[in-house]
């Protein structure tokens, strides 16, 4: 009761109210803000690596290769491919074994050029990668896949073409004649145009059918590697024994993890420096109540005086002042968990509003890899702020609350 009158008293009774509302608000923006950037960082995390589970293979195999004496070259092509691929879908854990022939070539449309990199891959396996085969984000139908190429949205867009357009493919490794190599130059209509959600997939990938990439590359009879789908892609590092035991002793194998492990650990010291900063943020938000403490105490010597006279505790005085400082650490982090929340689940209108208002396009797909500032709300993150911003509170509203509880009554009254 003796700490609610406190914190609701006006400035003539010598309240600090002013100072309440100073330190609530601030409490209130620092968990807005650490729970806001929580938030975008798992969301960051979380697009991010589903764009790569969804488009690319979690295990790559290929052959360690044989170096040709006359060229010097290494030959990494798989010859039995199939058996190898028979082998490997055997592993307890892969969900999908799919050959691929891979080269990168030109492709030209028009007086518009783009390099690009085309996958050969079978129909069925291609059906079975989700970020391509997405009915929501593709054009066209990818079951004429067989008679056309599939294209990403991005290639699409540099070279001006739409479902049904014909494009032309420029491989320099192309016939090998008595004058010479002679580069092979096929034009393929588009059957399917798809958006994997990653700009640099979009705007460099073209999927061939595997038949017609043989061919096209002087693959016949060959493949260049195995993408591999697993059950739990997180832990896909336990089953590079089996995969290596399965495959046979000329295979090796490349991971997404070793692809984009040093990204993903840049993103993760990234975080805890971040985190770091905005804690020290809280830190300085929550100081604000030892401010008002002092000055409330300092306000309120005579009543602690008559208190203490009265018979009430050092304890008792204790947990009035720590009830005043606490109550302000408990609001604000409340307030901020909700806007925090707020943030996270309408981030598209805020961003788009704050897109709008800087006049232009202010996320550079080509420089952050995805499209949109995405926003992942986990209740961990959410606990982690509400925990932090609490004991903070808690901590710096124990000092001059103690100090209070310390105070002299003789010493408070004595000029009274």
């Amino acid at each position: 009761m003796i700490a609610w009158r406190y914190l609701r008293a006006k400035r003539a009774e010598g309240g600090v109210s002013v100072m309440t509302w100073i330190s609530l608000i601030g409490i209130t923006l620092a968990v807005l803000a650490l729970i806001a950037t929580l938030a975008v960082r798992s969301g960051f995390r979380a697009e991010f690596v589903d764009t790569i589970l969804g488009s690319n293979a979690h295990v790559t195999v290929y052959n360690a290769g044989d170096v040709d004496g006359e060229t010097g070259r290494v030959d990494r092509m798989i010859a039995d491919y199939q058996a190898m691929a028979s082998r490997v879908r055997e592993v307890p854990g892969v969900t999908r074994v799919a050959p691929l022939i891979k080269g990168q070539v030109m492709a030209n449309a028009r007086d518009r050029n783009a390099g690009v990199e085309v996958f050969g891959i079978t129909l069925d396996d291609l059906k079975g990668i989700p970020r391509i085969a997405d009915p929501n984000t593709g054009q066209g139908d990818i079951e004429r896949f067989g008679t056309g190429i599939a294209i990403g949205s991005g290639v699409a867009r540099e070279l001006g073409v739409a479902v049904g357009d014909r494009i032309k493919i420029i491989s320099p490794g192309g016939v090998k004649t008595a004058f010479g190599t002679t580069p092979r130059v096929n034009a393929y209509e588009v059957a399917y145009i798809f958006s994997a959600g990653r700009y640099d997939i979009d705007r460099t990938r073209v999927y061939m059918p595997f038949d017609e990439a043989q061919g096209f590359f002087n693959r016949e009879g060959k493949a260049d590697e195995l993408e591999v789908m697993v059950t739990d892609p997180e832990h896909v590092g336990d089953l590079a024994i089996p995969l290596m035991q399965a495959a046979g002793d000329r295979a090796l194998l490349w991971t997404w993890q070793d692809q984009s492990g040093g990204f993903l650990r840049a993103l993760e010291v990234e975080d805890n420096v971040m985190f770091i900063i905005l804690s020290i943020l809280v830190l300085i938000a929550a100081m604000n109540i030892t401010s008002g403490l002092i000055m409330l105490v300092k306000n309120k010597g005579r009543d602690i005086g008559i208190l203490r006279t009265m018979g009430l505790t050092e304890g008792s005085v204790l947990r009035v002042f720590f009830i005043c400082g606490a109550f302000t650490g408990i609001i604000g982090t409340a307030m901020g968990v909700i806007l925090g929340c707020l943030f996270a689940i309408y981030i598209d209108p805020l961003f788009g509003f704050v897109n709008w208002a800087m006049g232009g396009e202010i996320w550079d797909p080509s420089v952050r890899g995805i499209y949109y500032l995405p926003a992942k709300l986990q209740f961990g993150d959410v606990m982690s702020a509400v925990t932090l911003s609490l004991s903070l509170s808690f901590i710096v509203t124990i000092f001059p609350a103690r100090r209070a509880a310390r105070m002299n009554p003789v010493e408070a009254l004595r000029y009274e």
